[in-house]
């Protein structure tokens, strides 16, 4: 899908690594060449990439898988989102969930971007929901159910063979 797109960066417009990548990768522009994130701190990271996206279209932030094994650096708010109507600056905030500080400088990858399609929300007021197995059931409820099962003693055969 064609995206219109504004490169204030001196980097390559973002880019998928392989024909199947889902993401794009972002790349820091920092004019003061690098910056540092320390232990359990965020910084918002500008990327240069200003964009007009298609109405029902949002660009979605994620970390990078890479980065964030290796070196404990996530994407803060992931995803983040970049609105159809959204005209500034890309920016990534990124966060240290290591103990030691982590230095990026420009150029470096530091998030994909996944353009992702979506449906607006209309909101229908009822007072009753339809019935389901799970109902109200949330945080973790599907584990305790799968606990149950292991626990339940199974009924025994007790139909005579002749």
């Amino acid at each position: 899908m064609k995206i219109k797109v504004i490169n204030k960066s001196n980097n390559e417009l973002p880019m998928h690594a392989t024909a199947l990548s889902a993401g794009v990768d972002l790349k820091a522009n920092l004019l003061r060449g690098y910056i540092q994130i320390n232990p359990g701190k965020s910084v918002l990271i500008p990327t240069g990439i200003y964009s007009e996206l298609p109405k029902g279209y949002e660009v979605q932030i994620r970390s990078r898988s890479g980065l964030t094994l290796k070196k404990g650096i996530i994407v803060l708010n992931a995803p983040g989102t970049i609105d159809a109507d959204y005209r500034g600056e890309w920016g990534v905030i990124l966060y240290n969930t290591s103990n030691i500080p982590f230095i990026v400088k420009s150029g470096d990858r530091i998030a994909q971007a996944v353009l992702s399609k979506y449906e607006p929300i209309e909101w229908e007021l009822t007072n009753k929901f339809s019935e389901t197995e799970r109902g109200k059931g949330g945080f973790g409820h599907t584990d305790e159910k799968e606990k149950e099962k292991k626990e339940t003693p199974k009924p025994k055969n007790t139909t005579k063979k002749k």
